[in-house]
């Protein structure tokens, strides 16, 4: 996607460290160099290098200043790249076209797998062409496209990717079912549990599960 933006890219390269704070930290530095911990990727994360270009969608992975709408999972649209912050201006929402600035800053990351803290001196952002269903929440869109290669796996995960949009014609699926479900079908996660305070004149769905069908193919 990246290639068919027109315009001379920019590569940003993290600072990775372990912090000081680890036990150990001086044996650790000599067993996990620098080019080791440049090589780690975490969930919700910046990797180690960045590409960008102007006029490319990135969405952020911290919440920055939530006063002025720079929260974890807000969509913006760079305008300016420079070496230490990043300009654009937000997409959608209640800050609609707000010129924001985005600077670098330090994450420290656990992951049980590792016996250190890494420190990573990186831009909080990832190219958003697209995105998780989980991260798209808080979303509202006029055009969305959700692509099913397998069923949702988690209570509510549907209603959450089809709700992102405005309207019905603005929806579009693209299912690509299992052997087992018919056609223009997917199934939908519901469990029982949650309906067990529901007042007894609401008739709770059965079964661990929904078959859904969808009109927009």
């Amino acid at each position: 996607m990246l290639a068919k933006v027109r315009g001379q890219g920019k590569l940003f390269y993290s600072s990775d460290s372990i912090e000081d704070d680890s036990p150990n930290s001086i044996r650790l530095e000599e067993e996990y160099p620098t080019e080791f911990l440049n090589g780690l990727s975490f969930n919700g994360v910046p990797e180690h290098e960045i590409h960008l270009k102007v006029s490319t969608p990135i969405i952020l992975l911290r919440n920055l200043n939530p006063g002025i709408g720079l929260c974890n999972g807000t969509r913006i649209m760079i305008t300016h790249l420079g070496e230490n912050i990043i300009r654009g201006d937000i997409i959608g929402g209640k800050y609609d076209k707000k010129t924001v600035i985005i600077p670098r800053i330090v994450l420290n990351v656990t992951e049980h797998r590792w016996p250190f803290v890494l420190k990573r001196r990186q831009f909080p952002v990832r190219v958003c062409y697209a995105m998780t269903i989980n991260k798209s929440q808080g979303q509202t869109l006029d055009t969305v496209g959700v692509y099913l290669p397998k069923p949702v796996f988690s209570h509510g995960q549907l209603y959450v990717a089809v709700s992102r949009v405005r309207s019905a014609d603005g929806l579009h699926i693209l299912i690509d079912n299992e052997a087992e479900i018919p056609h223009n079908f997917t199934r939908n996660i519901v469990y029982e549990e949650t309906f067990t305070d529901i007042d007894e004149r609401t008739q709770a769905p059965t079964g661990n599960h929904l078959t859904i069908k969808t009109n927009f193919i």
